[in-house]
């Protein structure tokens, strides 16, 4: 099997789901990065994941199986991309 399906396979699922931009689900979560009224960062899945909005707080989280649930008022949700490793001559060449 090739390393790329090996690793896809051992990846949980990912998903997101709002409700009125007031209720967030999402499956997937491995970790919380921190939090506040103003910003939830998350690390995914699919990678480091942030909500930004009002009033936000987590309503439930269980990292065991990767779930989460926010309220609040939500106005943006970005994902990070991770940065290449290496300079660039080794992502040039690499």
């Amino acid at each position: 099997m090739a390393y790329e399906q090996a690793q896809k396979q051992t990846q949980k699922e990912h998903t997101l789901s709002m409700q009125n931009r007031e209720k967030l689900s999402l499956t997937g979560v491995t970790d919380v990065s921190g939090f506040d009224e103003s910003t939830i960062v998350l690390v995914t899945a699919m990678g480091p994941l942030s909500i930004h909005g009002e009033g936000l707080h987590i309503d439930r989280i269980d990292l065991t199986v990767g779930q989460l649930e926010v309220r609040g008022r939500i106005s943006e949700l970005r994902y990070e991309e991770a940065a290449q490793a290496g300079g660039f001559w080794s992502r040039l060449f690499g």
